[in-house]
């Protein structure tokens, strides 16, 4: 019994003793490097390039007030629409006390100017009805008492427009109430009840209450490389796509070109627009992060083949050819564009033949399970 239990355990060694020998044979005779075979095709090729860049509305208009003040109420909130002529605020004013004064003052003076033509009038009235004075006379007074009415009103509005900011007659276009000058979406409104508020001057910009945008007149704004900006041309074709909304692809026209460059990142970049058309279905937030695809150059039934063919030597291009014997051939060729997996064959070969691709990658797993179960 020990001795064939011996037996066994001497076979086992044996046989892994045989299997690694035979692993390492094979392992050290050299590999026959197998390629894929591609062939010259004429394809239609399209260089393109995509522009990252942000969706905004053409037109981001920011509601100011006409006086100064402080926001007393607030009737909408960012992102709600908004009519034109809507309210958005309302100021409480605060008045200038100088020109408070001077208001009251004048007030006061066409108070008792008024009683004292009213006393006139009613003394030449009374004259004028015993006929002890004349008709031009009585109208004189008449004249007078109008125009002392009409500046007592003129001074009680005076006041109340710079102490309520509106007078009694106009309250519907109150300065006070701050109303969108737009109809849009309301995308920001930076101010709370109780802020203060300036109206603008030739001294600073006045204070923003709430931003309104058009979301339905909408643009691209990107840049894109020196180096390809001389393809670009007004109306051109965009494809536009939004990361934030799953499968979105929408149409664009290019409207603008920077006529100036600008240095990013150590290269020059230009500013382009394009108008966005966005189906109503979906819902655009300004500022989404969105990429443009632009066909810069197409070219039709061009002969082709992969660029994984190419060989490049000394700033040369190359590719290998089979030839009848099966054996390759180097090649030089001339290229054209590239639409970034096959690239247009100018000169050099001729459709129909058959080039060397990439190398084939074997599974050596698979070869070394299989010499290990052997």
């Amino acid at each position: 019994m020990k001795r064939v239990f011996k037996y066994i355990i001497l076979f086992l060694i044996a046989a892994v003793l045989i299997g690694t020998f035979v692993f390492l044979f094979k392992k050290s005779r050299p590999q026959e490097v197998k390629y894929q075979e591609l062939t010259a095709t004429r394809t239609d090729i399209a260089r393109t390039t995509v522009i990252t860049g942000k969706i905004v509305p053409r037109n981001e208009v920011n509601i100011k007030p006409q006086i100064n003040g402080i926001i007393a109420e607030i009737f909408k909130e960012a992102g709600q629409t908004v009519e034109k002529g809507e309210v958005i605020a309302r100021l409480t004013v605060i008045p200038d006390m100088n020109s408070l004064s001077a208001a009251q003052s004048r007030v006061r003076l066409s108070d008792i100017n008024l009683k004292q033509v009213e006393t006139n009038y009613d003394r030449d009235k009374a004259l004028y009805d015993k006929k002890l004075i004349s008709a031009e006379e009585f109208e004189k007074a008449q004249q007078s008492l109008s125009q002392a009415r009409e500046e007592r009103a003129a001074a009680q509005e005076a006041l109340e427009v710079i102490r309520d900011g509106v007078s009694s007659s106009n309250a519907t276009t109150s300065s006070t109430l701050i109303r969108s000058t737009i109809s849009g979406l309301i995308l920001d409104i930076p101010v709370k009840v109780g802020n203060s508020v300036i109206q603008a001057n030739t001294l600073n910009d006045g204070t923003t209450v709430a931003t309104v945008a058009n979301m339905k007149d909408l643009i691209f704004e990107g840049q894109i490389d020196e180096t390809e900006v001389g393809a670009l041309y007004e109306s051109m074709p965009l494809k536009i796509s939004i990361g934030a909304l799953r499968d979105f692809i929408c149409e664009a026209s290019l409207e603008y070109i920077s006529p100036k460059a600008v240095e990013s990142n150590g290269s020059n970049q230009f500013s382009v627009k394009a108008a966005v058309v966005v189906d109503d279905s979906y819902t655009i937030r300004s500022g989404y992060s969105a990429n443009a695809e632009i066909e810069l150059e197409k070219l039709s039934n061009v002969l082709s083949i992969p660029e994984s063919a190419l060989e490049f030597v000394n700033e040369k291009t190359y590719v290998y050819v089979k030839q009848a014997d099966n054996k390759y051939k180097n090649t030089l060729v001339e290229t054209g564009i590239s639409d970034g997996v096959n690239i247009e064959i100018k000169s050099g070969i001729s459709e129909g033949d058959v080039v060397r691709g990439p190398k084939i990658i074997e599974d050596t797993h698979e070869e070394s399970d299989e010499n290990t179960t052997a």
